[in-house]
């Protein structure tokens, strides 16, 4: 599951994520269909902290709520996944990661990471944190027999390929 997923489709159909939006940071958020813009948000919030604090004090809980009843959803099926992934960039930020059994991050050499960060903190201490950590500076190969071995074990399955 992916926040970024989440956020698009509350965007696009939660009438109060809209309202909110819209009373906070107006009307010139809005794309041509009427819905919340990610782009128009993200010009208006990156260059106002206070902006981008609402934003996300908006769209973390309801993120969470959605991300956790697809996690139950899947443990209640008659033969539950044994690994379910969920996507979230700003884990240790929102104070979520007791919420997961295991923490993956994928990260970047660290120029590339400067030019990504757009002012947000340095990812080292997210690979501290974490339980398995890879440096992308790989091949598409490479980062692929990664995922295998972690996701061996977490199944406690031997690695395939």
């Amino acid at each position: 599951m992916s926040s970024d997923e989440i956020v698009h489709h509350l965007l696009a159909t939660d009438p109060d994520v809209k309202q909110a939006l819209v009373e906070r940071l107006g009307e010139e958020i809005l794309g041509d269909d009427g819905n919340p813009d990610r782009e128009r948000i993200g010009l208006r919030v990156f260059k106002d902290r206070d902006a981008l604090d609402f934003l996300e004090q908006l769209l973390h809980p309801l993120v969470s709520r959605e991300y956790m009843a697809w996690r139950e959803q899947l443990g209640a099926l008659p033969e539950p996944p044994a690994v379910c992934v969920t996507e979230v960039p700003l884990l240790y930020e929102v104070g979520a990661e007791e919420r997961f059994d295991k923490v993956v991050v994928i990260t970047a050499p660290s120029k590339l990471r400067e030019a990504r960060r757009g002012g947000r903190k340095d990812d080292r201490e997210k690979v501290k944190r974490a339980d398995f950590a890879y440096v992308n500076t790989g091949t598409p190969d490479e980062l692929d027999a990664w995922v295998v071995g972690v996701m061996a074990t977490l199944t406690g399955a031997a690695p395939t390929r």
